[in-house]
């Protein structure tokens, strides 16, 4: 609050030093050099696919749990999309993005990590020699080993929507460490850039969120590990890796649910507790019966759960969501 009333008594409220500052802040943190921050994840999107310079009709492999945003603004600009399978820890299959180079010459590759899942390695990925698009928007934070998001893509994004490890109340960035795509994402903005920065009002949410993320990450976790310990003692099971390097951020707690889903949701919400399906707004939703094509991906789009994580959860909000994950894959 007080950074918004600040930049508002600065009578400085549209694109300016507290926007430059952010992008700053944030290259830094994940190790880029710079970007752009504009008020739509839309058009983060579409200036990152721009500044690869594809020719029209390439193909961008994505997997089904990325966000149906990404279909949408890519056939908008004239690509094609061939989707993916996951790996074991919810990201694109390199597997399958090397059969879609061979069969649909697949061009460049859009890297999402859901639910603060996270890679545990760069080489293979790497080593498929096409750009990378890395989506740190639910991973921001996570670590595996010496690993952290955003070290991955070409390009890293991330949205700052409201459930968002960091919240500006909508828009999103496009960072670098490669100056001929920082120089593409420029100039891109260069044609619309008065309308589609962040304003600094925005970027001052971003910039305190951003100086305390390491307490907000402290608490994340340590809510992560209590709800963790409360499932074990049951049946249920959770979607993220329990490999001993991995260290999620807390954007949410996923769980496979094993019985019918419904029960599960009207179980959790008797006890005053809001779940939702984790890849409601994913690719995937529409090829759920394509298990022979989709052996990994389509088991979580039905039947995973998130409950809600975040830094200001009250210990009896705490207590009872602790309750509810020891009796969930009893239903």
């Amino acid at each position: 609050m007080d950074a918004v009333l600040q930049t508002m008594v600065d009578e400085k409220i549209g694109p300016g030093e507290k926007k430059r500052e952010f992008v700053k802040l944030f290259s830094a943190f994940i190790g880029s050099k710079d970007g752009i921050v504009l008020r739509s994840f839309s058009d983060v999107i579409a200036y990152s696919l721009s500044a690869l310079n594809l020719e029209k009709g390439s193909t961008i492999a994505l997997s089904l749990f990325s966000p149906k945003i990404y279909e949408y603004v890519i056939k908008k600009m004239g690509y094609e999309t061939y989707f993916t399978d996951v790996d074991e820890f919810g990201l694109p299959s390199i597997e399958d993005v090397q059969n879609g180079m061979e069969i649909s010459g697949v061009k460049a590759i859009v890297v999402f990590s859901p639910l603060g899942s996270m890679y545990k390695e760069l080489e293979g990925y790497r080593e498929l020699s096409i750009p990378i698009i890395e989506d740190v928007s639910e991973s921001l934070c996570s670590e595996f080993g010496e690993l952290k998001a955003g070290m991955l893509g070409d390009i890293v994004l991330c949205s700052f929507e409201e459930d968002g490890i960091i919240s500006t109340a909508g828009g999103a960035i496009a960072v670098s460490r490669k100056d001929d795509y920082i120089d593409a994402l420029k100039k891109e903005l260069d044609k619309t850039k008065r309308y589609n920065e962040l304003p600094d009002m925005n970027a001052s949410l971003g910039i305190v969120q951003l100086v305390k993320i390491e307490s907000t990450i402290e608490r994340r976790r340590e809510i992560f590990k209590a709800f963790q310990q409360s499932l074990q003692k049951g049946d249920g099971k959770s979607f993220l890796s329990g490999n001993i390097n991995f260290n999620p951020n807390g954007f949410t707690f996923p769980v496979m649910i094993e019985t019918r889903i419904d029960e599960a949701i009207a179980f959790a919400e008797k006890y005053g507790i809001e779940v939702r399906r984790s890849f409601k707004d994913s690719i995937g939703n529409r090829f759920q019966e394509k298990y022979d094509r989709y052996p990994n991906a389509v088991g979580p789009l039905s039947r995973c759960l998130s409950f809600p994580l975040y830094p200001f959860l009250k210990s009896t909000d705490v207590d009872t969501i602790e309750k509810v994950l020891r009796h969930v894959g009893q239903i």
